[in-house]
């Protein structure tokens, strides 16, 4: 978010004319810039919570199924979202969390997929909450993805490290 408010901010001022070239005299550009960087933010936090509440995520209890995207069979949320696995995790701890949890929205824990082979559980977050594992992974939702049956954070290097969708089976 701070890299947005910059950009809006060096925007602006990069539009404001030299003092003195303007006809109409403009109070103080400065507050005109930051007053756009704080609309910007604001735009930014609103597209994030409306995306992270958008359903994606899993509630605690959840169930978990499987579908096929491409050639891989992969696990996804009751509504069908991708989940993904996050590589610097341990099978002892998320390390995805303020920020990166706001566009990797954990998968709250314990949760249920009927036959599927492997091993759920769960882990402690940061936080205190309870976060779904499979096979040690840590379980994610990724607001990138819209619609489910998406997989666009597949392959993605984010927030420190390559993100990955479950793949279950073979």
């Amino acid at each position: 978010m701070i890299e947005v408010a910059t950009v809006a901010t060096l925007g602006v001022l990069a539009l404001t004319p030299p003092p003195g070239t303007l006809r109409v005299r403009v109070p103080h550009p400065g507050w005109l810039a930051g007053g756009v960087a704080v609309a910007a933010l604001a735009v930014l936090a609103g597209s994030v919570a409306s995306a992270a509440g958008s359903g994606s995520t899993v509630s605690a209890g959840g169930s978990l199924r499987t579908t096929r995207l491409g050639s891989a069979t992969v696990l996804v949320s009751a509504k069908g979202f991708t989940l993904y696995w996050f590589a610097p995790d341990t099978p002892t701890a998320s390390n995805c969390n303020g920020s990166c949890a706001a566009y990797w929205p954990p998968v709250k824990g314990p949760v249920t997929a009927a036959g599927v082979a492997g091993q759920f559980g769960t882990v402690r977050r940061a936080d205190g909450s309870l976060q779904a594992t499979y096979n040690g992974h840590p379980l994610y939702t990724y607001i990138g993805d819209a619609h489910p049956g998406e997989d666009s954070g597949n392959g993605v290097n984010l927030n420190g490290g390559l993100w990955h969708q479950v793949t279950v089976g073979g």
